[in-house]
Protein backbone atom coordinates (compact mmCIF):
# COMPACT_ATOMS: atom_id res chain seq x y z
CA UNK A 1 0.00 0.00 0.00
CA UNK A 2 1.19 3.50 -0.53
CA UNK A 3 1.68 6.17 2.25
CA UNK A 4 -0.58 9.14 2.32
CA UNK A 5 1.44 12.46 2.09
CA UNK A 6 1.78 13.57 5.90
CA UNK A 7 1.59 10.19 7.01
CA UNK A 8 3.84 9.65 10.01
CA UNK A 9 5.01 5.99 10.81
CA UNK A 10 7.34 4.60 13.58
CA UNK A 11 11.04 3.60 12.07
CA UNK A 12 13.66 1.91 14.13
CA UNK A 13 16.68 3.77 12.11
CA UNK A 14 18.34 6.99 12.76
CA UNK A 15 17.91 8.09 9.26
CA UNK A 16 14.80 9.14 6.96
CA UNK A 17 14.05 6.24 4.78
CA UNK A 18 13.91 8.08 0.63
CA UNK A 19 10.65 9.86 0.16
CA UNK A 20 10.38 10.99 4.19
CA UNK A 21 11.25 13.48 6.34
CA UNK A 22 12.47 13.22 10.44
CA UNK A 23 9.82 15.03 12.31
CA UNK A 24 11.76 16.99 14.37
CA UNK A 25 9.96 20.42 13.75
CA UNK A 26 12.27 21.67 10.54
CA UNK A 27 11.33 24.24 8.43
CA UNK A 28 10.73 23.03 4.87
CA UNK A 29 10.15 25.16 1.83
CA UNK A 30 6.67 25.20 0.11
CA UNK A 31 7.89 25.16 -3.38
CA UNK A 32 9.50 21.90 -3.09
CA UNK A 33 6.69 20.70 -0.80
CA UNK A 34 3.52 22.03 -2.01
CA UNK A 35 1.06 19.07 -1.09
CA UNK A 36 2.20 18.50 1.78
CA UNK A 37 1.84 22.06 2.69
CA UNK A 38 -1.20 22.15 1.69
CA UNK A 39 -2.19 19.37 4.34
CA UNK A 40 0.21 20.56 7.07
CA UNK A 41 -0.41 24.78 6.89
CA UNK A 42 1.62 26.36 9.12
CA UNK A 43 0.01 24.45 12.22
CA UNK A 44 3.82 23.35 13.08
CA UNK A 45 5.44 26.80 12.13
CA UNK A 46 7.04 28.65 9.06
CA UNK A 47 5.51 31.92 7.71
CA UNK A 48 2.89 30.62 5.12
CA UNK A 49 4.88 32.13 2.21
CA UNK A 50 8.25 30.28 2.01
CA UNK A 51 8.30 28.13 4.51
CA UNK A 52 6.14 25.27 6.95
CA UNK A 53 6.91 23.55 9.95
CA UNK A 54 6.77 19.79 10.41
CA UNK A 55 6.14 18.63 13.68
CA UNK A 56 8.86 18.41 16.25
CA UNK A 57 8.22 14.34 17.81
CA UNK A 58 11.73 14.43 19.21
CA UNK A 59 10.52 12.57 22.66
CA UNK A 60 7.28 12.30 22.14
CA UNK A 61 5.03 9.71 20.99
CA UNK A 62 2.22 10.15 18.37
CA UNK A 63 -1.39 10.69 19.44
CA UNK A 64 -5.00 10.28 17.78
CA UNK A 65 -6.94 13.91 18.47
CA UNK A 66 -10.64 13.63 19.95
CA UNK A 67 -10.76 12.20 23.63
CA UNK A 68 -12.00 8.42 25.04
CA UNK A 69 -13.96 7.46 27.93
CA UNK A 70 -12.25 9.44 31.13
CA UNK A 71 -9.82 11.06 28.94
CA UNK A 72 -9.60 14.88 28.09
CA UNK A 73 -10.03 15.91 24.55
CA UNK A 74 -6.46 16.18 22.65
CA UNK A 75 -6.23 18.42 19.77
CA UNK A 76 -4.00 18.13 16.82
CA UNK A 77 -0.58 19.77 17.20
CA UNK A 78 -1.47 20.05 21.07
CA UNK A 79 1.48 18.58 23.67
CA UNK A 80 0.65 16.74 26.47
CA UNK A 81 1.91 15.09 29.12
CA UNK A 82 5.06 14.92 31.37
CA UNK A 83 8.55 13.86 32.18
CA UNK A 84 8.27 11.47 35.65
CA UNK A 85 11.95 10.33 36.92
Amino acid sequence: MDPFIGEIIMFAGNFAPRGWALCEGQLLPIAQYQALFSILGTMYGGDGRTTFGLPDLRGRVPVGPGTGPGLPNVRIGERGGSTTH
